[in-house]
């Protein structure tokens, strides 16, 4: 549970503090939006990826991993046939950052996945 939660922590922060940069750096409204539309959607499907990966941390890390890997893919990709045109975002800063958010975040999530 604390492995969890510490996650949680870093996901918030690694990708609130993504987003942000991004704002900074390209201000525009409609980049804005779609970043931080990225941003949320990123956050639930990490922490959901991550909620199927733990349980199979005693038998096996990389199978959970995979799964995970498979939900986000499966989400990106759903993202990018449907969501964008369906909330009205650029698709370019829109996917671009939620892959962004996914990469920076898996890359920290081995830490939090041991038994």
């Amino acid at each position: 549970m604390r492995q969890a939660l510490a996650f949680a922590v870093a996901t918030v922060l690694l990708t609130l503090g993504g987003a942000w940069g991004i704002t900074l750096l390209r201000p525009e409204p409609e980049i804005a939006r779609a970043v931080w539309s990225s941003a949320v959607i990123a956050l639930v499907v990490q922490l959901a990826a991550f909620a199927v990966a733990r349980p199979f941390v005693a038998t096996n890390a990389i199978v959970g991993w995979g799964i995970g890997s498979l939900i986000r893919f499966g989400v990106l990709a759903l993202h990018a046939l449907v969501g964008v045109k369906a909330l009205g975002l650029e698709s370019a800063p829109a996917l671009l950052s939620l892959v962004a958010f996914f990469f920076v975040t898996m890359l920290v999530e081995p830490l939090f996945l041991k038994p």
